[in-house]
């Protein structure tokens, strides 16, 4: 069975991005991530990250998870599938039109990121919390 390896970040809101930015650097000496992605701050810590949405209203948002790194994925798909475990490409159930649903190509049941090929997928734990899944086969 596949297994996770780590946690890789954690995604929380923010009502200012440079804001947020600057105070995380001061506080935890955390450095900013470039990726190209100007839908998210993401910070590193040692091995993990925290992600920040830029939201008006962050009580409310719709993105609040965290990601697990996966060692192989395929065989955790196939063991969701075999769990009968609902897992898709959007933040939660009914959020069609996400920023989610837009990337990572035609799988509405998980997306791959051409920029550096790793996977991720959504699903929700029995509480509805929401838990990402992500693959970096490039490390």
């Amino acid at each position: 069975m596949s297994r996770a390896q780590s946690v890789h970040h954690v995604t929380i809101q923010t009502t200012n991005r440079e804001r947020t930015k600057e105070w995380y650097e001061k506080v935890f000496g955390a450095e900013a991530v470039e990726r190209g992605s100007r839908r998210q701050l993401q910070v590193h810590f040692g091995t993990w990250e925290i992600h920040f949405s830029e939201t008006a209203d962050p009580v409310h948002a719709p993105l609040v998870h965290f990601a697990v790194e996966i060692d192989d994925w395929n065989e955790m798909l196939t063991h969701l599938d075999q769990l009968g475990i609902a897992y898709g490409k959007t933040v939660g159930p009914g959020r069609a039109g996400s920023f989610r649903e837009r990337m990572g190509g035609d799988d509405p049941h998980q997306g791959r990121r051409e920029s550096d090929g790793s996977h991720y997928t959504y699903l929700q734990d029995p509480d509805g919390n929401t838990i990402e899944l992500v693959h970096h086969p490039e490390g």
